[in-house]
């Protein structure tokens, strides 16, 4: 979908169902190269906000009524102060649950109209729900002048994905959508919050993700899943170091030396989270000294543990990334995201764009009878006005 006519569309879309010039918001989707499944675990993730967005348009009335439409959906949700989680709409949840956010700051939402959609694709694992969230609490933030922080606005996000959607979320999601920076990644350590951006000019390289076109239901049951079973392990390695509250503090030798008091399914989860936590400081590393191929070895990694001792991965995920084993010119891939669908994030050569498509569309769909989408991506800045 081109961004043009999508923001185009949205305003008219406005002008046809409301009244006044609405203000106008783009908020990116995310990428994140190394780091899964570590930021609820307070550790290291390595995102970038990218050129696939939500955009809105949202504008004050003053009949004390919300009315959403989803471009996307072709949908209208309209309701009066007050409306509780809509089983008829799941996707007014992630505005809802960003205004119930403001009110228990004792901020006062009067009645608003709002027109979104975009191109991040839904279920792909580039955090459309963060950009949605962060997109519409920006927008409050400005229509409503409130003068929140960056950080105040992509908490808020968080906790109205934690209690409007029910997904125990990291923060990495909402922080990349909000301070991402053009041809920038950056380190972000998820207990502090502090974060380094890290210049990734991709001269030579190219990002491309492939999208499995599957979305497994256990998705969601498992994420959280996994979050329960991290913190089991964490209760454990308490007795032996009363200093430990996350994972985050764990060093691989502690964990293998107490390997015997560990469920096995509950071990092979922490030790994953630990080794992952390490490959994200090795990535930046590698990233400083330019050594894509490092990178790429990391990357390799990374997918291994998601998928043998996480379990988080799936056959279509899995067929994605053998396959490219054998393409000289990848350097890395792994699935991305909350696992059991979405997309793999592939490193790949500059030059080979339609090589890489040609073959591997074609090989996954020889093996699964499905066509995958290839997106070539690019860094961008963070959630921002576009019509100031």
């Amino acid at each position: 979908m081109n961004a043009d006519n999508t923001i185009i569309d949205i305003e008219n879309k406005y002008h046809e169902l409301f009244h006044g010039n609405p203000l106008c918001i783009q908020a990116p989707g995310r990428i994140n190269l190394i780091g899964e499944h570590t930021d609820y675990n307070d550790g290291f993730v390595l995102p970038a906000a990218i050129n696939m967005s939500i955009y809105f348009a949202i504008g004050k009335n003053n009949e004390n009524v919300f009315s959403f439409y989803s471009l996307d959906f072709g949908e209208l949700f309209t309701f009066k102060d007050g409306c509780a989680i809509s089983d008829t709409y799941p996707w007014a949840n992630y505005l809802l649950g960003v205004i119930a956010q403001f009110k228990k700051l004792g901020i006062d939402i009067t009645g608003l109209d709002c027109v979104f959609g975009g191109n991040i694709p839904i279920g792909a694992g580039l955090s459309s729900s963060a950009a949605l969230e962060c997109g519409f609490a920006f927008g409050l933030d400005n229509i409503f002048e409130c003068n929140l922080t960056k950080y105040d606005l992509v908490s808020m996000a968080q906790k109205a994905e934690h209690e409007y959607a029910g997904v125990m979320c990291g923060i990495m999601d909402q922080f990349a959508s909000v301070f991402g920076k053009k041809d920038h990644v950056f380190r972000l350590d998820c207990r502090s919050h502090d974060y380094n951006y890290f210049p990734l000019e991709m001269n030579n390289h190219i990002i491309a993700l492939v999208n499995t076109k599957v979305e497994h239901e256990l998705a969601s049951s498992e994420y959280n899943e996994r979050r329960k079973e991290c913190e089991q392990g964490v209760d454990i390695l308490k007795e032996f170091n009363s200093s430990i509250v996350s994972l985050r503090d764990v060093d691989e030798s502690l964990l293998i030396e107490n390997k015997g008091d560990f469920n096995p399914i509950v071990y092979n989860r922490c030790h994953y989270v630990v080794c992952e936590n390490q490959r994200v400081i090795r990535a930046c590393s590698a990233l400083e000294k330019s050594d894509f191929r490092e990178f790429g070895k990391l990357m390799y990694q990374c997918h291994e543990g998601l998928r043998d001792e996480y379990e988080v991965s799936c056959k279509e995920l899995d067929i994605l990334v053998e396959e490219t084993m054998d393409m000289e010119y990848v350097l890395g891939s792994r699935m991305m995201g909350g696992g059991f669908g979405g997309c793999t994030i592939n490193l790949i050569t500059a030059g080979y764009e339609n090589t890489f498509k040609n073959k591997i569309t074609s090989i996954y769909t020889k093996k699964t009878g499905i066509i995958p989408e290839v997106y070539f991506v690019k860094l961008g800045d963070g959630v921002r006005l576009i019509n100031q």
